[in-house]
């Protein structure tokens, strides 16, 4: 294999597909990038055999000068990344030989490493038979730049490791919850014909979101794999295979007590009271009152506290209600509207977060639980 391209291009390809290049593997083919010849273009895929990536880059393949090194050849991702990157932007040479010895030729110099056989790098996954949804990728990226927060590091609760997707003729619905916190977003333009539901990794999304552009989406999904294919690149993962908790049965459907608040101020109060919150806890207290709102902590053991007043909307009994500070500022950041409603019904139930003013076509709820205060213990 031998071919001349834009040093910029490469890096660029590369640094998309080494997203799922693992760290460390008991397979060490596992930690290179497949090479491939696809017609007329290259085509990179890298793959710790639970998330897969596939790029196509444009490149003039040569012929002749090199014995021949096959159509495929796995290069070791490291050290030709970190060589991309030291690299300024230039024409590059990339030549395999048949023992598939790797040399990398620029106006200023070469650059030889050893590679692997390409025939024994894992295959990735084909979805033949998989139920296809068509998506803008913006939206594909709102819903994850939206919920993914929220999704549970816990490893022993597998299933609320992924953001669950919930598809059907009239919306698409996507869910994330780590039992503290639960955002739920219904978007209009997400559609299918066939109502469908699926748990994609959090990784796996996250890696869509940066390769994801301006343009369309193809979600297909098969019974263990999703793919995500975008102008240039695909990003497959294996599916959580389990069963996401009835996530509707924690909304509270009957809060009374409801605040309006300007998100930015009740943000920075948060951000500025919590410094004083205990290290242990991150407990903060919500003291509801006629039209405002008193933020407060304490850290007993470093003998500090700190309280503020957020001017608000709320004409209801007053209230006592502590929370996480750490959870609230996540919550609070990714709103984007100017003010947001709580609805609260008592100090021990859980509390619904919404925009004032949903925008068109979306509608984004909030959930956060209370932490149990001494003062209602």
């Amino acid at each position: 294999m031998k071919f001349t391209t834009a040093s910029a291009d490469l890096r660029e390809a590369l640094t998309t597909v080494a997203g799922a290049v693992p760290s460390k593997s008991t397979l060490p083919i596992l930690e290179s990038i497949l090479f491939e010849r696809d017609g007329d273009t290259l085509r990179l895929s890298a793959t710790d055999l639970e998330i897969s990536i596939v790029q196509q880059v444009p490149v003039q393949f040569q012929s002749n000068g090199t014995p021949d090194g096959g159509n495929r050849v796995a290069v070791p991702a490291k050290r030709l990344l970190d060589t991309m990157r030291a690299l300024p932007d230039l024409p590059i040479e990339f030549a395999a030989d048949g023992d598939f010895n790797i040399r990398l030729t620029t106006s200023q110099g070469h650059y030889k490493m050893v590679g692997h056989d390409g025939a024994d790098y894992p295959a990735i996954p084909e979805l033949d038979d998989a139920h296809e949804i068509t998506a803008d990728a913006p939206l594909l990226t709102y819903a994850i730049q939206k919920t993914s927060f929220a999704v549970s590091k816990d490893a022993l609760r597998p299933a609320m490791m992924g953001i669950y997707f919930q598809i059907t003729p009239e919306h698409g619905r996507a869910v994330a919850t780590d039992g503290h916190r639960l955002v739920k977003l219904t978007l209009e333009g997400l559609t299918t014909e066939q109502e469908i539901d699926f748990i994609v990794p959090e990784k796996a999304l996250s890696l869509a979101k940066k390769v994801a552009g301006d343009g369309s989406c193809a979600v297909r999904v098969d019974e263990s794999y999703v793919s995500f294919d975008f102008d240039t690149a695909r990003v497959i993962a294996r599916l959580i295979d389990e069963s996401y908790p009835n996530y509707e049965a924690v909304i509270p459907g009957e809060n009374d007590k409801r605040l309006v608040i300007e998100r930015e101020a009740l943000l920075a109060a948060v951000k500025r009271v919590g410094l004083y919150s205990s290290s242990m806890t991150n407990q903060i207290r919500l003291s509801l009152g006629s039209d405002q709102l008193e933020i407060s902590a304490e850290d007993v053991e470093r003998s500090s506290e700190a309280k503020e007043t957020v001017a608000c909307e709320y004409d209801n009994e007053e209230m006592l209600i502590g929370f996480n500070a750490e959870y609230l500022k996540e919550v609070l950041s990714n709103l984007d509207a100017d003010e947001v409603t709580f609805d609260f019904s008592s100090p021990n139930r859980a509390g619904v977060v919404m925009p004032l003013e949903q925008e068109e076509d979306r509608d984004l709820l909030m959930l956060i639980m209370p932490v149990m205060l001494n003062t209602y213990a």
